[in-house]
């Protein structure tokens, strides 16, 4: 599928910002005053400015808010009143924190549920869709959580934490790939389902059904090189999981720490990239283009 920019930042960020709020709901860290001011607005920055950017990739943003009165059937829907509740718990929370020095410790743990809550709707917006074999997968909210989990835990400061959690991810998304890249060849779609003409004998594409692109081709139609596909992955696990547990033990000041969590980013942001770009959505059959 082609990898939208701001879908990437909203996945990138969004992700890293509530898994930071659901370590400090749950208190792995108290600041009080300006220091907790300041972790609050880190978190924010992160996960607001996140699920702002997801805007950008609608055709009609000013609509937005349409998509939260389908909630009994859209995990989109689902997403926005879960991060909506996320948000609002943990203001209330953190206002404590910064103007009373009060923990009120019900509502920072029911928040930060309720941020792992929005990572997992997330997750579920690409895992139900059975269009996309790749996705549809438990591995899919796994990964999601898992990144979300310990790229909070690096931002929070939590070394240990963040060290195992990070190398869990790694494992988990070389299974992920290893799993996937079989995943569309055994859901048994070809292009004869794709067509609908199974039945009339061999299905294979004389001419492309129309001169240039339209919507379905620019959107779920993107072909990645294997070589480039690898080197990709390879620079994926390097940054994002690799350099930043190594950074972690080999110190642990302030300027190892920030370069741990610039690595990080940098190579989640890869791995959304790839996350798109390989997602073999079965359109691409009728088109001749899998």
């Amino acid at each position: 599928m082609h990898p939208a920019p701001s879908v990437i930042i909203f996945n990138t960020f969004s992700g890293l910002g509530f898994g930071l709020l659901f370590w400090l709901g749950i208190g792995v860290i108290t600041p009080t005053g300006w220091a907790a001011f300041i972790w609050f607005a880190i978190a924010y920055i992160f996960a607001v400015g996140g699920l702002i950017a997801s805007t950008f990739h609608l055709g009609h943003p000013e609509r937005a808010i349409k998509a939260f009165s389908q909630w009994k059937t859209s995990w989109l829907s689902r997403e926005g009143i879960c991060a909506v509740f996320a948000l609002l718990l943990m203001a209330i929370y953190g206002a404590g924190l910064v103007f009373a020095g009060t923990r009120l410790g019900l509502i920072g743990i029911v928040g930060g549920i309720a941020s792992l809550g929005v990572v997992f709707t997330t997750s579920m917006i690409y895992t139900q869709m059975k269009t996309v074999p790749r996705w549809r997968h438990w591995s899919t909210p796994a990964m999601y959580l898992l990144l979300s989990l310990g790229g909070g835990a690096l931002l929070a400061g939590q070394v240990q934490i963040a060290a195992v959690l990070l190398i869990a991810g790694g494992i988990l998304q070389l299974f992920a790939w290893g799993t996937g890249d079989r995943r569309f060849a055994e859901a048994g779609t070809d292009m004869a389902s794709a067509t609908g003409l199974g039945h009339i004998g061999k299905v294979r594409a004389f001419e492309p059904p129309h001169t240039g692109t339209n919507y379905l081709m620019r959107e779920f139609i993107h072909v990645v090189g294997r070589k480039h596909a690898q080197q990709l992955r390879l620079i994926t696990i390097a940054l994002a999981f690799v350099v930043p547990v190594l950074l972690l033990l080999i110190a642990s000041n302030h300027l190892i720490a920030g370069l741990a969590v610039l690595s990080h980013i940098a190579g989640v942001l890869t791995l959304r990239w790839l996350f798109f770009a390989q997602a073999e959505h079965v359109v691409g059959l009728y088109y001749g283009k899998r």
